[in-house]
């Protein structure tokens, strides 16, 4: 399986406004700089090199163009509140930029794992990574967004790109640790071309059943522990047959 981990860092919008303060509404009527994506940067899943992508002088339509074709090869996407974040900016920019991106990627979000599993103090990132491996995201501040935007400076982009990579290795880190409990999206043992029984995270045929369950509606599936990679999955009734009928020759 190639599952694509990324991470997008963006520009904010310039508008004029009369007040500054808390909860003062700023009509859309008012921006006159509408904001982009400055940087994406990716790696594949198991792989030690983490690239980078970056908008020219504020157009960030070819860098678009350039991911949207890299995104396609993926069987998944792995970004951190991707769902809600990375996948809409990315949409909405190519929708403006007239571009054609994959409707239907299939996603990955470790913000939704970590709510729906866990109870941890926050589910930032940079928490995550430092309770759960002692690794946090570098240091930024508001200067170097307002050194990219408003004077185009390489240093600052340069430094830009590092923070995005750092985030792009501890999301591949936090991802492994806590992969187990999602429920795969896609099945790795099928995309090698084994039966639906083998492992859906990791292939293997190293596996056992577990118990059988009956939902509400009658239906019967069988869930499964992979032996390899030790993660739980579930599968059809009529797959767990064939698994029976496999282990019995």
């Amino acid at each position: 399986m190639r599952r694509l981990i990324w991470d997008i860092e963006t520009s904010p919008n310039i508008a004029f406004t009369w007040r500054a303060g808390h909860k003062i509404y700023i009509d859309p009527e008012n921006i006159i700089n509408e904001r982009a994506i400055i940087c994406i940067c990716y790696k594949w899943e198991g792989e030690k090199k983490v690239y980078s992508l970056e908008w020219n002088k504020g157009c960030d339509k070819k860098m678009i163009k350039c991911f949207i074709e890299i995104a396609k090869q993926a069987d998944e996407l792995v970004a951190h509140n991707g769902d809600r974040f990375d996948v809409k900016w990315l949409n909405t920019r190519a929708l403006f930029h007239e571009l054609d991106p994959d409707p239907f990627l299939k996603t990955v979000d470790t913000l939704v794992i970590a709510r729906k599993h866990f109870y941890f103090n926050s589910n930032r990132l940079d928490y995550i990574g430092k309770y759960l491996l002692g690794k946090q995201k570098l240091k930024t501040d508001f200067g170097m967004w307002w050194d990219i935007v408003k004077k185009n400076c390489p240093i600052a982009m340069s430094k830009m790109i590092k923070y995005c990579k750092q985030d792009v290795n501890l999301l591949e880190s936090i991802w492994k640790k806590i992969s187990h409990y999602h429920n795969p999206k896609s099945h790795e043992g099928v995309i090698q071309g084994k039966e639906k029984w083998t492992c859906a995270r990791c292939g293997s045929e190293d596996v056992i059943r577990v118990k059988q369950r009956v939902s509400s509606r009658g239906t019967t599936t069988v869930q499964m522990k992979c032996k390899s990679c030790f993660g739980y999955y579930t599968i059809s009734l009529a797959s767990a047959m064939e698994y029976s009928e496999n282990k019995n020759k």
